[in-house]
């Protein structure tokens, strides 16, 4: 049986629960949930807004990024707030009557509309040998879709931090372990991490100290988060088929494109999944690569399942 891995862009995330892409960031949708998530949003706006007017209407989004970045202690940290925020809104709730993100294995989780699509995409590929996961997003729709006992971050039986399994009583029962087969590197970072922790839920993207990697023209990739990338590259080293679903290949994602480049030598097919697929980018990234494509589902699914049983015939 051949081997597969999934690569999943912020298209994904977009067509599964409407999370936005880049272009639609600032699209100011967030909920503030008190006065000081109002603060720091009319504190963006007002940012936002500034920028525009000294660049003459420059809305290119990681141009923003970059500046708020570089301008303030303040904004750096409002900036970095508000992209993980603006991703954790579907998912907040109140518990306890404190705000916070729904765990991993909460069953409310698995009942949002989007994660209900994720896992019924994921359903598709039983019986088909999946070597992994690979994603730039920082949203929890694959584990919430997979749960603990679907999923690792490449270690399987990792032990996650914060709230313990019942989320009323938090203190009681045991810490949920990553039991599951799928490996999961999730290469720019997570609402769930930080720079020492992995959590059973999304808190970093309220508390806005995630470990990510911001949409900046030069993005940087910290050192805490190279196990993610060598795991990245396991996954696509040891595949031979690979589906690629609303990834952008944005030029500027160089050393993202370059790890894709080099991991995914082996490969011997690719299936773009995608409304506008980007060819050309592809075929930089897996030139000598025999590449298909196929609309998102429900459209496409039928194709899908007959490139992973039958590949490009």
């Amino acid at each position: 049986m051949e081997k597969v891995s999934l690569i999943l862009g912020a298209g994904f995330s977009k067509r599964a629960a409407n999370l936005p892409v880049l272009k639609q960031l600032f699209d100011w949708r967030v909920r503030p949930r008190n006065t000081r998530e109002q603060r720091r949003i009319g504190f963006i706006r007002s940012m936002r807004e500034l920028w525009e007017s000294k660049t003459r209407g420059d809305r290119h989004p990681e141009r923003f990024v970059s500046h708020m970045l570089r301008f303030s202690d303040r904004s750096r940290r409002a900036i970095l707030w508000y992209i993980t925020r603006r991703l954790s809104d579907p998912f907040i709730a109140t518990i306890l009557g404190g705000m916070q993100v729904l765990m991993i294995d909460d069953r409310r989780a698995g009942q949002h509309r989007g994660v209900a699509r994720t896992r019924r995409f994921l359903q598709h590929f039983r019986g088909v040998q999946i070597c992994g996961i690979v994603t730039p997003n920082y949203d929890l729709l694959v584990e919430y879709a997979l749960g603990t006992r679907g999923f690792n971050y490449g270690k399987v039986g990792e032990v996650l931090s914060g709230r313990g399994k019942n989320p009323i009583f938090p203190w009681q029962g045991a810490w949920p372990r990553l039991n599951g087969t799928v490996r999961l590197a999730k290469l720019h970072g997570s609402t769930s991490w930080d720079s020492k922790n992995r959590y059973t839920d999304g808190r970093c993207g309220l508390r806005g100290n995630a470990l990510i990697v911001l949409p900046e023209h030069r993005k940087l990739v910290p050192g805490s988060l190279r196990s993610t990338w060598d795991l990245a590259e396991s996954i696509l080293d040891s595949s031979q088929k690979a589906i690629v679903f609303g990834f952008s290949f944005s030029p500027y994602d160089r050393a993202l494109l370059a790890l894709l480049k080099r991991g995914g030598r082996n490969l011997e097919s690719v299936l773009l999944v995608d409304v506008e697929p980007k060819v050309s980018g592809a075929r930089a990234v897996f030139p000598s690569v025999k590449i298909t494509c196929c609309p998102p589902p429900p459209f496409g699914l039928d194709r899908i399942k007959s490139w992973l049983l039958h590949g490009d015939r």
